[in-house]
């Protein structure tokens, strides 16, 4: 029987294709179950990472179109945000996946995205950037009046008023809500198990993992809790980082109006 050490250096970084082929067959160990369920949170932290970051560029971008007066603008904003909060997550994943299939059968260009790793994020940044849009049209529109009358007092106008006055006090209004929605995100990769996108050289995410050790010793109470406990470890973390930026965010608040970030879960969607 392998020691725990070796264990770690065999599967640690199997997901990404880096060491031992072959997954145990028999006598698994708890070891080996926390090593490769572990090993597969790295596909879960790569998506949710990316899709959050660009995700997060695109969500700005549509809530100030949907702010805009100008039609040509909000519309294409407004049906977008519409498409992607109107329907379900797991629907996105299958359609994108048959569109990039038949795409890539007149563009060769496209096989890349019919892989996990590049068709499956751009869903899940294209998914999260509506839901996030919509969190930060909302405190778009939330924004004192006062504070753009004081930038205007100031002389700022254009995108200096954006920049250092109405952007910062829309993160400052949407960030708890926004700490719920990449918590959600982190959450949602696990989706990607289930959907038509093959995985990147049959090394797949935690979840695949934990159900090869579920159907190979039919006992699901193992590898689903070690599953869970990475989850919450993750979502711990997330609340923490988030926490520290809410509180820079808002550093210039007498501390009396401060308010402490809070988590609530997301029972449905």
């Amino acid at each position: 029987m392998k020691s725990c050490i070796q264990t770690i250096q065999d599967y640690g970084l199997r997901s990404i294709g880096i060491g031992e082929r072959r997954l145990p067959t028999s006598d698994f160990t708890l070891c080996e179950q926390f090593t490769l369920i572990g090993s597969g949170m790295m596909w879960n932290i790569y998506f949710g990472i990316l899709a959050l970051i660009t995700g997060f560029m695109l969500a700005t971008a549509l809530a100030v179109g949907k702010s805009s007066k100008n039609r040509l603008i909000r519309k294409p904003a407004e049906w977008f945000i519409f498409l992607f909060r109107g329907s379900p997550l797991f629907i996105q994943f299958f359609f994108a996946y048959f569109l990039f299939l038949s795409l890539k059968k007149s563009y060769p260009m496209f096989d890349a995205f019919t892989s996990a790793w590049l068709g499956a994020l751009i869903v899940l940044f294209l998914n999260t950037a509506a839901y996030s849009g919509e969190i930060f049209y909302g405190a778009l529109r939330s924004i004192p009046k006062g504070d753009v009358e004081a930038a205007d007092a100031y002389g700022l106008t254009g995108w200096a008023r954006f920049r250092r006055v109405i952007w910062p006090t829309m993160l400052r209004l949407a960030w708890p809500a926004y700490t719920n929605e990449a918590i959600f995100l982190f959450q949602a990769t696990t989706l990607v198990f289930f959907s038509a996108f093959p995985a990147w050289r049959q090394e797949g995410d935690a979840l695949y993992y934990a159900s090869y050790f579920a159907d190979k010793t039919f006992n699901p109470f193992i590898p689903y809790p070690i599953l869970a406990f990475y989850f919450i470890l993750f979502t711990l973390f997330i609340v923490w980082g988030f926490g520290r930026i809410n509180a820079r965010l808002n550093r210039h608040l007498p501390q009396a109006q401060k308010k402490k970030l809070r988590l609530r879960m997301n029972l449905a969607r």
